[in-house]
């Protein structure tokens, strides 16, 4: 049904522009033709036929709103009608027909413009695999629509092709484009088990991949989702302009009878030129302008972002990001990278150079055997130390534990360290937020290993661009308070709460909204949802936990915080260009309005200088379309 009327529509578009150019073919005809009738008739024939939308428009418009709100809503197209037909009745049958194809196709044009931006963001809505190659038991595949897939179904991905949904890599390695996803142009490298996007490119062999998520659960189904709520979730400046707009065109309706009657008794400019001046006082006064001023610009802003791998659910979050006078942030997966690194390693006096290397070798073993994170970082750090086949003891809450030449290893938390000297830079180690492991020899601490989830890159300059802007930083996290201490102490931040749970968040957030004004969170995780809520806007990354994504206003795609300052760059122009948007729009009326109460503008003029400034408009405002 939705289809069929967007064809509809279509359609209908495609038949106005034809009679709009079979309109402007009749005016240039009449330019061939001596006789006044036959001149007459053509530009009558052109205004039905290329302002056949217009009209249509706005008298449509005007009774459908007028009926719902139970009062008189014009339009401000009924004053581009009636300015016509009174062009008409006043016998300037050339001056109607060029206001009409002026006024119509600079509305032709702000239609091009606003469907450009939208068709800069619903390039999105391609990226939808219709089917895939589903494996069955016997080994061989069948194509079934990718809404019939189940999770764990096991999927062949052909080379050059699109993956049809979001699921894990089942071969050792492939090479696949995810740009169309996160804006990283550079194509990634997976392994086994590495997560893998629907919508992206296969750029290596075949792959088998196991599906994770149902079709309308994945991350392009997601940003479908966002991109949906861009065309009706518009800023708080056009949402005052479309609710001015019908009290505006009231006043003009009133105003253009006084208009008249003082031209003729106030100012003895005869019956014939008041009526004149009257037509071109609703040209002038029609504000077409000040209507384009914010929404191609909104729109264009949006297609930006939307390029640059940041998606926002309406342009009224885009221009509130300029008012933004604090920014909270949690820490794990936002500020920091969200998993452990090795940071430092002591060891003890007893360790030299001769046997460091088997020590770091019995390190890399034992912890080659577990699939904790600190495990994982422990290996990442040690992975080109030699490899001994060990028997290892696992114990929940305790550690690993091995015997090597008759002595018992153990690495594990901590624990009654007779040594001063290891006691105090645990201490110390702990007071900086890190996480102490120990390596002990018959229970002898003999190497101390430090980790800690550090920062990302491009936080610290970040938090530096916010400063300069006058922008309040806070770090909201559920750790303990050493450790959001030191983390906000490396990258700059003003202002820490730690040790805060979920429902607290939300309640630091609206007390920050009461000290500060507008309010921007940025989180990740199911705890961040209730503060993403509360603040004014809220932004997840595209890493982050379903619910953080789905209740956010925003969402970085490539979960890079470095984003932030693109955002609040592009809305500060965005801001910008509304408001020179909007004086140039209002001060052509009023230098139109002047001229003409000094007889100094005639109909052709008006009408160019009129619709000029419109155009003028939605191309400024089509500057937002460029990356900055």
């Amino acid at each position: 049904m939705e289809k069929q009327q967007k064809q509809h529509n279509h359609h209908d578009h495609k038949l106005l522009l034809i009679l709009y150019f079979l309109g402007l073919s009749v005016f240039i005809g009449a330019f061939f033709i001596e006789n006044e009738t036959w001149k007459m008739i053509l530009n009558i024939v052109t205004i039905v036929l290329s302002g056949s939308h217009v009209i249509y428009e706005g008298f449509k418009d005007t009774v459908v709103t007028s009926i719902e709100k139970k009062g008189f809503y014009p339009n401000v197209h009924v004053l581009m009608t009636i300015a016509a037909f009174g062009a008409i009745f006043i016998h300037e049958y050339y001056e109607g027909a060029m206001l009409i194809l002026i006024f119509a196709g600079a509305h032709y044009i702000e239609d091009y413009a606003e469907d450009k931006s939208k068709r800069e963001i619903s390039k999105l809505m391609n990226l939808n695999v219709p089917l895939a190659r589903l494996i069955l038991n016997d080994g061989t595949f069948k194509m079934v629509k990718v809404e019939e897939l189940q999770i764990g179904d096991k999927v062949l991905c052909l080379t050059g092709e699109q993956i049809p949904t979001d699921g894990i890599l089942s071969d050792e390695e492939a090479t696949i484009d995810e740009h169309m996803i996160t804006g990283e142009s550079m194509p990634k490298e997976k392994i086994k088990n590495d997560k893998v996007y629907g919508g992206t490119i296969n750029l290596s062999k075949d792959f088998v991949m196991e599906v994770t998520h149902l079709a309308h659960d994945t991350v392009l189904a997601k940003i479908i989702h966002l991109v949906s709520q861009t065309q009706t979730n518009i800023s708080r400046t056009a949402k005052v302009i479309k609710k001015i707009e019908p009290i505006y065109v009231n006043i003009v309706l009133i105003l253009a009878p006084i208009f008249y009657l003082a031209g003729v008794y106030l100012f003895d400019w005869g019956h014939d030129e008041s009526i004149y001046r009257m037509m071109v006082f609703l040209i002038v006064t029609s504000p077409c302008a000040l209507a384009a001023t914010d929404i191609p610009a909104s729109l264009s802003a949006i297609s930006n972002l939307a390029k640059n791998g940041i998606l926002f659910k309406g342009s009224n979050y885009v221009s509130l990001v300029n008012d933004v006078r604090v920014v909270a942030f949690d820490k794990t997966g936002t500020i920091t990278k969200g998993k452990p690194v090795v940071m430092d390693i002591v060891y003890a006096n007893s360790i030299n150079e001769n046997n460091k290397s088997f020590y770091n070798s019995l390190i890399y073993s034992l912890e080659v055997k577990s699939t904790h994170p600190i495990a994982i970082a422990l290996v990442e750090y040690f992975k080109n130390e030699k490899f001994m086949d060990l028997d290892v003891e696992q114990m929940i809450g305790y550690g690993l534990s091995t015997k090597v030449n008759e002595k018992l290893y153990h690495i594990g938390k901590p624990k009654s360290i007779k040594d001063d000297n290891f006691n105090n830079q645990v201490e110390v180690f702990q007071k900086e937020g890190k996480t102490v492991v120990v390596l002990y020899e018959d229970d002898n601490p003999i190497i101390l290993m430090t980790l800690m989830d550090i920062e990302k890159d491009n936080i610290k300059e970040t938090i530096d661009f916010l400063r300069k802007e006058n922008i309040t930083t806070v770090l909201i996290s559920g750790d303990q308070t050493y450790t959001a201490d030191y983390i906000a102490h490396r990258v700059g931040i003003d202002k820490v709460y730690a040790n805060v749970l979920p429902d607290q968040k939300q309640q630091i957030i609206e007390e920050l909204k009461q000290e500060y004004g507008y309010t921007m969170m940025l989180g990740d995780g199911i705890n961040d949802a209730p503060a993403l809520v509360s603040a004014d806007v809220g932004i997840s990354m595209g890493d982050g936990t379903d619910i953080a994504i789905d209740v956010s206003d925003g969402v970085f795609m490539k979960n890079d915080i470095s984003k932030l300052k693109y955002t609040k760059q592009i809305s500060k122009k965005l801001r910008r260009i509304v408001i020179e948007n909007m004086i140039f729009a209002m001060g052509v009326v009023l230098f139109l309005v002047i001229m003409n109460v000094f007889g100094l503008m005639r109909m052709p003029i008006a009408v160019v200088f009129h619709e000029g400034s419109t155009v003028l408009v939605i191309l400024n405002g089509l500057r937002m379309l460029k990356r900055l």
